[in-house]
């Protein structure tokens, strides 16, 4: 799976072709994650860090702009729905 992506990275970096195929799986799961699932999960991270809800949400709006497979724009609205239902 990803040949060609796991044959580049071990060409231009020192990774081993196990290392860069362990590489391409953990990016590629992260990348699994909903939109929902990122919502809540970047939520949860900034509000552990002592973040207010309206600076975390609008550093998620951000945030869901630079995702592999952009999602729809959500409102603020809309993201606190996520998170609270």
């Amino acid at each position: 799976m990803h040949d060609e992506l796991v044959d580049h990275l071990t060409r231009s970096t020192p990774l081993s072709r196990g290392e860069a195929l362990r590489v391409v799986q953990d990016v590629l799961a992260y990348f699994d994650e909903t939109t929902e699932e990122y919502v809540r999960r970047r939520h949860r991270e900034l509000q552990a860090q002592g973040l207010v809800n309206a600076t975390i949400f609008e550093r998620i709006e951000a945030d869901l702009r630079y995702r592999a497979v952009a999602p729809p724009e959500l409102s603020l609205r809309q993201l606190r729905r996520i998170v609270y239902g």
